[in-house]
């Protein structure tokens, strides 16, 4: 993946008072996120907090027998370790690196230092804690409604946003966990997009080509997404 030609900000630490952000960010040191790198593991204590920039995180949970399914991705618009704000340090899910890139990590310790010391933080945190609980009961209603194409529509836009390029690493066996479907439905799915030449995929090596398209071909699920997000940190 090539690295984007723009500088790619943090958007929770980009809308605290100015201030805040250069303290935050002060107190952060920058890191390169490695794909398949597991940051941590369900019921652990946090040892650090990520604000990824240019790479995203994938959070998934696991059920004895089955393949992890993903339950969101965090990009650059959003942290993981945002539940430090309930006071509980154990992570409530398996989080791994999905896209190689750039972040900034903050020891959990420190970062509840700052959550007492800067109230606008805490708030800014609180309506990200909303963000994610309408994104799991949303992603759990479409993994039980939509059909598998959109969903997958919907997965890689949500996946092309975060990685800040028409080109991404994805295999049919990591995106059947992802979606918690079968390998065989994925390559039905994805050979649909690509019929169309919204996608092109070989290899696990996926290209955007026509965004409209895989706008089009995706369920609600993605526009009620953003819409969320932009409506609560408007």
């Amino acid at each position: 993946m090539s690295a984007p030609s723009v500088t790619v900000v943090n958007r929770l630490l980009q809308g605290l008072q100015t201030k805040d952000c250069a303290r935050i960010m002060e107190r952060c040191e920058p890191v390169e996120l490695v794909f398949g790198d597991i940051l941590c593991e369900p019921s652990q204590a946090f040892r650090h907090v990520y604000f990824p920039r240019t790479g995203f995180i994938s959070r998934v949970t696991t059920l004895g027998g089955h393949q992890p399914l993903e339950m969101g991705l965090i990009g650059n618009e959003g942290m993981l370790g945002v539940t430090l704000v309930l006071g509980i340090n154990a992570a409530p899910m398996r989080a791994v690196v999905q896209g190689a890139g750039a972040a900034l990590r903050m020891t959990a310790a420190q970062f509840r230092r700052e959550l007492r010391q800067s109230p606008g933080l805490l708030r800014v945190l609180n309506r990200y804690l909303y963000v994610l609980v309408t994104q799991f009961a949303q992603l759990a209603a479409c993994a039980y409604f939509h059909e598998i194409e959109p969903r997958l529509a919907c997965w890689l836009l949500m996946t092309h946003d975060r990685a800040h390029a028409d080109h991404f690493h994805l295999t049919q066996a990591f995106l059947a966990g992802m979606l918690g479907v079968r390998r065989s439905g994925v390559t039905i799915a994805a050979g649909a997009l690509q019929s169309r030449e919204i996608i092109h995929y070989t290899r696990g090596e996926i290209h955007i080509l026509d965004r409209k398209g895989l706008e089009a071909a995706s369920c609600g699920c993605y526009s009620a997404q953003i819409e969320n997000y932009e409506r609560i940190f408007a």
